[in-house]
């Protein structure tokens, strides 16, 4: 929002002296933001100049220049006239106009200096309103008689700065105003603002007489009959005639100035004056072409199929959520708060004018705009919020104008329909703003601070009963209004303390645990990658998840990045392995990824939902947070090609399944839980080289090995593609506390084998935990070295050779080693059948 300073003064008091810095300082203490300051780009002479000749010249590329002998008075330091080259035509001889001359500085930086162009020495530049950036003209240049009031121009010699005068070193601040803050979308805003942070009087443009109607005037019917949250799309309808205006008449140049200060274009009579009020009050407002309405106003939600030409001239198709202005119902005028259409639109020919001043849902107005992408000066205010209690004073303000430039006459009968919503009340403990803030508040500060505002502060002993003023939609609670002390008294008086961390916190368990595996991870060799948490049924498919896999029950996303991945992964797998891909598509043969993360286990059960504006009891809070599915941390790896690169020592060995099922070893091993593994079936990997994971307990948290052939080929990944995928929190749980390092004992090891035949069918894993519970407390290790199949133990059966090493606090003899070794074996037999070879 762009405030001239001048057009400040007129509504606060201003210091005289105050530049265009002082005053954005002056708003920057109350959190209006300084965006820049533009104005006083005009430096050097640029003075009041008369013309004393001018003798047209025609160019051989067919253009016509004139050269001028300009009356620049002294200010040329000789008092002789100025010759001056000038392009434009609607001047002439005797005329006194805008010159600038050599050293002077034009908006833009352009300094004009004396140069020699169309056979003359040009000294200097007589100037257009585009050149001084005073508009956009630059038809023709200034001639002061038709810009200038006849007084001031009588006052006017050659030589004269025309700097003051033409208003060139006033200053415009720009100013940043936050969704919250639309009231300051305005003049009336800003200087509100600026007399609360200088304690200075505020004259309120709005307080101005609104003039009582003899009765009923143009029909207005408030129709909507879907509104959004059961807040009606307009409340407050204010609808004004003004009869016989002259829509040619030009708007006043004070009037035009000011527009162009704000950054507003002058266009016609009608246009300027909504402009002006909306800019001074925040108000938009809308005028019609009253000839060119049939019916009463109704204004309703669009129909499906109704289109409306707006004014940009652009055929838009509405939408039911639309509010439009109709006429009679059934003509679109307006999408309501946004633009107008061109049906109704003011023109040369026009003589009376419906001014329209109303109060529309921010909601629907925003949700509008930005369908249609039709972001205008009325969007940005109405879906801010602008003040319901403002608009018969904008709509008698506009009409005042219209009649006193346009010649009208005003008819006595108004229409004002509707009735807005007061603001709520707010009770408020005056201590919340000491508490939140931490600085000391007095309560008659925080009385006084919302009194200046604008609120209504009634003491009830203990609270405070606020109720906000109609321009604060933005204040509806507590935090809101303690924002507000904190904002007047001055953000700058709020210290910067770092606060202190207390002794004795670090981090939890949990999180070394799972930073000390990622390091553990990356040590072996894997990259931590991390991939977007979204997936799709097709995916699914290709791992070859069954139709009843509870994996394939999850969250489905309203609103996706992308159509094609919907739902919220339940596996890293899911995830992880397009990763992979795509690294090897790009080079990388020997991948070898894992990251960690969160998966969602199961869907959400829906629930109704509360009702809003109170918080929800215990019980509908438990429901609410029982219906969310779980999110474990998962750690997951997927490797292809070599784990060994070739070298001098031989060639490359490709990474196996085993590979993978040692990274998970090593997992556990980083956090000292002892992962069990044994042979299982689990999609996505080959049935015949997988192995499920589990903690101690017999409790599974993942599986292992080798992807499916098909699967590979569905997802295009390398053959002979391993993954794993483990539940990392479940492991943590089962870690209890951290790895403490062991004792090393100067005693000697003893070392037995033992090969065990058992049925093809039996595992591994079980043979090993049957010895390793038949050994004794001093069995120190266990080590599977040696699987044999073939005649010497039949068909169907397989030869497992184990490797037992004891240590004790003593030296073990030979006799003691081996009665630990048959207890160990007998143990496995009674557990598994096995047979000692």
């Amino acid at each position: 929002m762009r405030a001239p300073i001048e057009w400040l003064r007129e509504l606060t008091e201003v210091d005289p002296q105050a530049k265009g810095a002082d005053v954005a300082a002056t708003l920057v203490r109350v959190g209006l933001e300084e965006e820049g300051i533009i104005g006083g780009e005009v430096t050097g002479p640029l003075v009041v100049g008369k013309v004393l000749e001018r003798t047209p010249e025609e160019q051989k590329n067919g253009k016509t220049i004139n050269w001028c002998q300009v009356d620049v008075g002294a200010a040329n330091g000789t008092g002789e006239p100025q010759g001056i080259v000038c392009g434009a035509h609607n001047f002439d001889v005797g005329d006194l106009v805008a010159v600038i001359l050599p050293g002077g500085v034009l908006p833009g930086n352009f300094e004009i200096s004396a140069r020699k162009t169309y056979g003359h020495v040009s000294a200097g530049m007589i100037c257009s309103a585009m050149e001084l950036g005073l508009g956009e003209d630059h038809d023709g240049i200034i001639v002061l008689t038709q810009h200038l009031p006849a007084d001031v121009v009588a006052g006017l010699a050659p030589g004269d700065d025309l700097i003051p005068v033409l208003g060139l070193d006033a200053e415009t601040v720009e100013v940043n105003v936050t969704p919250d803050r639309g009231y300051c979308l305005s003049m009336r805003g800003i200087a509100r603002e600026y007399a609360l942070s200088e304690g200075t009087p505020f004259v309120d443009p709005a307080d101005l007489p609104v003039a009582e109607p003899t009765g009923p005037g143009h029909e207005v019917r408030l129709a909507d009959d879907a509104p959004v949250d059961g807040v009606p799309g307009c409340d407050r309808f204010v609808a004004r005639v003004v009869r016989g205006i002259d829509a040619t008449a030009t708007s006043p140049e004070w009037m035009q100035r000011r527009l162009t200060e704000v950054g507003m274009r002058p266009i016609s009579l009608a246009v300027d004056v909504t402009n002006y009020v909306m800019m001074l009050l925040g108000q938009p407002l809308h005028a019609y072409d009253l000839a060119k309405l049939s019916g009463a106003i109704e204004v309703r939600r669009a129909r499906a199929g109704e289109t409306l030409t707006t004014l940009d001239d652009v055929e838009r198709t509405l939408v039911p959520e639309d509010l439009l202005i109709t006429d009679g119902g059934t003509t679109p005028l307006a999408i309501a708060g946004v633009m107008g259409g061109a049906t109704s639109e003011v023109d040369d020919t026009t003589t009376d004018v419906l001014v329209e001043a109303a109060h529309f849902d921010s909601v629907t107005v925003a949700r509008s705009a930005r369908r249609h992408r039709l972001a205008t000066e009325a969007s940005k205010r109405f879906e801010r919020g602008v003040d319901p209690a403002v608009t018969a004073a904008a709509a008698q303000l506009a009409v005042d104008l219209l009649v006193e430039h346009g010649g009208g006459t005003a008819d006595p009968t108004a229409t004002d329909v509707g009735s807005p919503a007061e603001p709520a009340t707010i009770a408020l403990d005056p201590s919340l703003p000491s508490r939140y803030i931490g600085l000391d508040y007095p309560r008659e500060e925080v009385v006084a601070t919302l009194t200046a505002i604008g609120c209504d502060v009634a003491d009830e002993g203990q609270l405070l009963r606020v109720t906000p003023p109609t321009w604060r939609p933005d204040l509806v609670d507590g935090p809101d209004l303690v924002e507000e002390v904190a904002r007047v008294r001055g953000y700058d008086q709020i210290p910067s303390v770092v606060p202190r961390a207390s002794a004795g916190r670090g981090l939890t368990h949990s999180q070394r645990a799972r930073r000390t595996v990622a390091r553990t991870l990356a040590a072996t060799g894997l990259v931590e990658v991390l991939s977007y948490p979204f997936t799709s049924e097709e995916r699914h498919d290709a791992l070859g998840y069954a139709a009843d896999d509870a994996r394939r029950t999850t969250v489905r996303l309203a609103n996706p990045l992308q159509d094609e991945a919907p739902l919220m992964r339940t596996s890293i797998l899911d995830t992880l392995l397009d990763t992979l891909r795509r690294n090897v598509s790009r080079g990388h043969r020997d991948v070898a990824l894992y990251e960690i993360g969160l998966v969602t286990a199961g869907g959400i059960t829906p629930l109704p939902l509360p009702p809003g504006g109170v918080e929800p009891d215990a019980e509908t809070l438990a429901r609410i947070t029982g219906g969310v599915p779980a999110q474990p941390r998962h750690v997951a790896i997927a490797a292809s090609g070599a784990a060994l690169p070739a070298g001098p020592h031989g060639p490359a060995r490709p990474v196996e399944a085993t590979d993978v099922v040692g990274w998970v070893r090593a997992i556990g091993d980083s956090i000292g839980v002892e992962l069990g593994v044994e042979a299982a079936q689990r999609e996505p990997f080959h049935p015949g080289r997988c192995v499920a994971i589990s903690v101690p307990g017999g409790e599974v948290v993942g599986h292992a090995g080798e992807l499916h052939p098909k699967v590979c080929s569905r997802l295009e990944l390398p053959e002979r593609t391993v993954a794993a995928e483990l539940d990392l929190d479940a492991i943590v749980a089962a870690s209890g506390e951290p790895v403490k390092p062991g004792q090393l004992s100067t005693q000697p090891v003893a070392n037995t084998d033992v090969a065990l035949v058992v049925d093809e069918g039996v595992p591994a894993a079980a043979v090993a935990a049957a010895l390793r519970s038949g050994a004794g407390d001093d069995l120190e290790s266990l080590t599977l070295f040696d699987v044999y199949r073939g005649d010497q133990v039949g068909q169907g059966r397989k030869s497992l050779a184990y490797r037992l090493t004891f240590r004790a606090g003593r030296t073990l003899k030979t006799d003691e080693v081996s009665a630990l070794r048959d207890k160990a074996v007998a143990s496995a037999a009674s557990a598994t059948g096995a047979q000692q070879r």
